[in-house]
């Protein structure tokens, strides 16, 4: 691995674990085993590894969404995303950001992670109409709105998960709106 990527590499899991405002170059230094030399050789400063660290995550991220548009029906896809397993108690590596005051307040980072929700969003928009037109969701669904639910449930699940230090909420969460996609499910059914 090149120390560029070192860098990008133990940047990201420092602002996952410390968010950006706790985290000093000198912290990415020693956690990607470089020297000052390598670091200012690859990036200006903070910033710029910064940037370069959380888009890397939002890709890692996006491409952790591809359950959205894999093998099965919409519905069980939305099931299957759902369903896979998050950390609860690290939190969302992107929604965790949202959290940091100099992220939210750098319009460069905050557009790297706002970015990554609207194209989450897209993703179950468009997972979730498909559902619509599949007559598993039924007809008076919103899309946008179901879209933004299930975002919130799983970044709820995140925040419940750590505030008591416990995966349960998180899991809890999860098959609270899975079983929500299942009686919306069996609401249209009956009515067939």
């Amino acid at each position: 691995m090149s120390s560029r990527d070192q860098l990008t590499g133990a940047m990201a899991d420092l602002l996952w674990e410390r968010g950006y405002a706790a985290t000093s170059p000198r912290d990415v230094m020693a956690r990607a085993g470089v020297g000052q030399g390598s670091m200012y050789h690859h990036f200006s400063g903070k910033h710029e590894l910064a940037v370069e660290a959380l888009s890397a995550v939002v890709g890692e991220v996006m491409g952790e969404s591809s359950l959205l548009q894999g093998e099965g029906s919409p519905l069980e896809r939305m099931k299957r995303y759902l369903s896979a397993p998050r950390p609860g108690t690290q939190g969302c590596r992107v929604g965790r950001m949202t959290q940091d005051p100099q992220v939210v307040s750098d319009p460069d980072l905050l557009s790297i992670v706002s970015g990554a929700f609207e194209a989450m969003l897209g993703r179950w928009e468009e997972t979730i109409t498909a559902a619509i037109e599949a007559g598993e969701l039924p007809r008076s669904t919103d899309p946008a709105e179901l879209a933004r639910t299930l975002a919130a449930v799983i970044q709820g699940g995140y925040v419940l998960a750590r505030a008591g230090g416990d995966q349960g909420p998180m899991d809890a969460a999860i098959r609270g709106a899975v079983a929500l996609l299942d009686a919306a499910h069996a609401s249209v059914r009956a009515d067939r």
